[in-house]
């Protein structure tokens, strides 16, 4: 299984192919994980994974920015490789982001990504967190249980999202996206590739998913 690791110059590359051949090995899975800005690759990928950190703009800037990388990760992913966008990665899925103006999505869910409103507590969302969902909910969740933990850092999340596309929430200064689904298209708000056995789990459903 070819796996594609986007590299637009922005995200925790290394250690999100490093978590997946992780939860490979767990699963007994043959992925061959890379890290690519090579359109030809990308267009032969059996499942494509987009991190991200930092700004929305910026992200979405970099990944234009690598002549025809947005086009063959569109193209391969309407030809139904699942896709699973981390962090930026998966803010980018949504219509558009408000943070540093306003910038198109992808509009593979809806909603925007504006600033989090968290009443007294602080920004960014910042470390460990509880995810609620209803059990057997998604493929991606199997394996796991509602209150399980998974690491944050972010200060802007999606917001006007569909009940239907939205998986998973927790819970700062109010009800925040967790996890978003649409199809063969799926993004973790938080950094799977830092989540320890929880994130390899989602990681490793990713991988076995067949949406």
């Amino acid at each position: 299984m070819l796996v594609a690791v986007i590299d637009y110059q922005s995200g925790n590359l290394a250690s999100a192919a490093r978590g997946l051949a992780l939860a490979a090995t767990q699963r007994g899975i043959a992925a061959d994980v890379r890290i690519t800005a090579d359109p030809e690759l990308v267009a032969r990928a059996e499942r494509i994974v987009l991190p991200g950190q930092g700004a929305f703009a910026d992200c979405a800037r970099g990944l234009k920015s690598v002549d025809g990388l947005e086009e063959a990760l569109f193209r391969r992913v309407d030809e139904g490789a699942p896709f699973l966008g981390i962090c930026v990665g998966m803010q980018l899925m949504a219509e558009r982001g408000l943070e540093h103006g306003v910038t198109p999505g992808f509009g593979w869910v809806r909603g925007e990504i504006a600033r989090m409103e968290v009443g007294d507590n602080r920004l960014p969302h910042m470390g460990w967190n509880e995810l609620q969902f209803e059990p057997g909910a998604h493929p991606l969740l199997a394996g796991l249980v509602p209150g399980d933990h998974a690491y944050f850092v972010h200060s802007y999340a999606l917001s006007g999202g569909r009940a239907e596309e939205i998986i998973a929430t927790t819970t700062y200064g109010g009800e925040v996206v967790a996890m978003v689904a649409s199809g063969n298209r799926a993004g973790t708000q938080f950094h799977a590739e830092k989540s320890q056995q929880v994130g390899l789990t989602i990681l490793g459903n990713f991988l076995a998913w067949t949406p």
